[in-house]
């Protein structure tokens, strides 16, 4: 039997994207309508901005840990958390967690490191591109990072609370994006990291000047990579 994976969510949408991509590659892996069992569980995003905009990560570990209770207690052999800004809590939710964990900037680490990037964007949430979470996974594998300039990193988070995690994909949006990875290109970036779980909806590789890694859908192949690989022994 498949691994049965647990979903520690976050915002709406980065989650319904990296569980409709578990289902989908799934079926391909693994026979038509296929995938293996998911538990998914989800505190209202308000709780979580509210210790994030005080930078209480405790708080934030806390909610991280109850939602991981939650999907062992139904049966969950494993955690992934669809959402980059929270895994500043990692470890902390980890350390109490009854389960193992997946950490989603190391996935993207690896997937940077196979594709032989040499400099990666990291756009996200503020909180995401001043904060640690990509530069600890990033050194670990000797991969150079930039992010916006300051300019770039406060509209970029504006359009994140704003439009993305409500569903809201417009052409402007899309447009500004583009021009800051060109701008991230120019400094010599070779690919960007799509580290906030929403970015894939809106900025695609057809839109993109760089190279994209797409946070989402690397980590929901990553989770279904673990869950099947025992089936397939």
């Amino acid at each position: 039997m498949a691994k049965h994976i647990g979903i520690v969510a976050c915002s709406a949408e980065g989650a319904s994207l990296c569980y409709r991509s578990i289902c989908q590659e799934g079926a391909h892996l693994m026979g038509k309508y296929s995938h293996p069992e998911i538990t998914m569980h989800t505190h209202p995003l308000s709780e979580y901005i509210r210790y994030i905009e005080v930078g209480d990560w405790d708080g934030v570990a806390n909610l991280m840990s109850s939602s991981a209770e939650k999907v062992a207690r139904a049966g969950a052999d494993f955690a992934i958390c669809p959402d980059n800004t929270i895994h500043q809590a990692y470890d902390q939710a980890v350390e109490k967690s009854p389960i193992p964990w997946l950490h989603i900037a190391e996935v993207v680490a690896a997937e940077a490191k196979r594709k032989k990037y040499k400099c990666l964007g990291v756009l996200g949430t503020r909180w995401l591109m001043e904060g640690p979470v990509y530069p600890a996974k990033l050194a670990a594998s000797e991969l150079p990072h930039m992010i916006p300039e300051p300019e770039d990193r406060a509209r970029i988070n504006e359009i994140i609370f704003t439009e993305l995690v409500e569903g809201r994909f417009t052409y402007e949006s899309r447009d500004y994006f583009a021009k800051a990875i060109d701008r991230l290109k120019n400094r010599g970036c070779d690919a960007v990291v799509l580290g906030c779980t929403e970015i894939p909806l809106l900025v695609t590789p057809e839109t993109s000047l760089l190279p994209t890694l797409d946070s989402t859908r690397l980590l929901a192949k990553a989770a279904l990579k673990i869950a099947i690989e025992e089936e397939s022994r």
